[in-house]
């Protein structure tokens, strides 16, 4: 049996990842206090297997009784058989603002704290252990609900096993870091094709912009360092039993040189028989 616990910031898109797990075929159970997930989880055996994918989320909704998860998921993982991943989502606090007023919605510390500032603070103080300890890790800042639906796609209708997800993207700085990396590798030391009449408006997915970054010979020793690096730290990952890791690659608007860098290097894993998603948060914007 395959069970999701998904978790993280109130803002961050969970209702969107449940609808999206749906979708592809999980029985979701929303807003369930940690103690009764044994429960949920024996009447799933006792479905004959049509139960076999189930994914509950479970957040600050469900009060004090929030305080009870890290002791219910240490549990599952130690003395059960169950093949259990968490899931964590998170957005920054002046994006999770933004869509507060947006949505006009109540954030669940809203009676306990005098700003929406101060209860955000406190409920990502709250989950430090759990973000700590997700198999997954998405950071939906600046992500659209189209781009997470992907992404949740990817990861959960594709990988049908264990093995490491190798997440490589691009990204613009201008635009703010991506924040759910954990390799990150700067290229705007790089020659810049923005600055080319006839190149400014293709991106890194063409060959005519990846043929003009990699002729230099800095780019390409980089690359080359780059891909030794990554494929040395894969296997110590899968070791320490990670489930993703994200390698993002910045320049300064996220449409040339890190696109280039994320297709080839995704396109070299793919070689090397790794399971590989590939994604350009910025490469479509625009901004002066």
């Amino acid at each position: 049996m395959k069970l999701i616990i998904v978790t993280g910031m109130s803002g961050s898109g969970k209702s969107t990842a449940m609808r999206v797990l749906e979708d592809i075929g999980y029985y979701c159970i929303d807003n369930l206090p940690p103690f009764l997930i044994s429960k949920i989880l024996d009447l799933c055996d006792q479905s004959s297997g049509t139960l076999d994918r189930v994914a509950v989320a479970m957040d600050i909704r469900t009060g004090e009784l929030f305080s009870e998860i890290d002791e219910a998921l240490h549990i599952l993982r130690t003395e059960s058989q169950v093949d259990m991943k968490v899931l964590f989502m998170e957005a920054g606090e002046d994006v999770i603002i933004k869509r507060y007023k947006e949505t006009r919605r109540k954030h669940p510390f809203a009676d306990k704290y005098n700003s929406l500032r101060d209860a955000i603070r406190q409920e990502r103080h709250m989950m430090r252990s759990l973000r700590a300890n997700a198999d997954y890790y998405f950071d939906t800042s600046q992500t659209s609900t189209a781009q997470l639906g992907e992404e949740i796609r990817n990861v959960f209708l594709e990988n049908n096993s264990d093995s490491l997800q190798v997440k490589v993207t691009s990204f613009g700085y201008k635009y703010g870091v991506s924040r759910e990396s954990d390799l990150i590798f700067d290229v705007r030391c790089l020659p810049n094709p923005y600055y080319i009449p006839e190149l400014k408006a293709h991106n890194g997915t063409e060959k005519c912009i990846q043929d003009f970054v990699m002729d230099s010979e800095n780019s390409k020793t980089l690359m080359n360092k780059i891909v030794d690096l990554v494929t040395f730290l894969i296997p110590l990952y899968v070791a320490e039993g990670k489930s993703q890791v994200v390698v993002s690659f910045g320049c300064t608007g996220g449409k040339h040189r890190s696109v280039t860098f994320a297709e080839l290097l995704g396109d070299k894993l793919i070689q090397e028989g790794y399971h590989v998603h590939k994604m350009h948060r910025d490469i479509a914007k625009d901004k002066p």
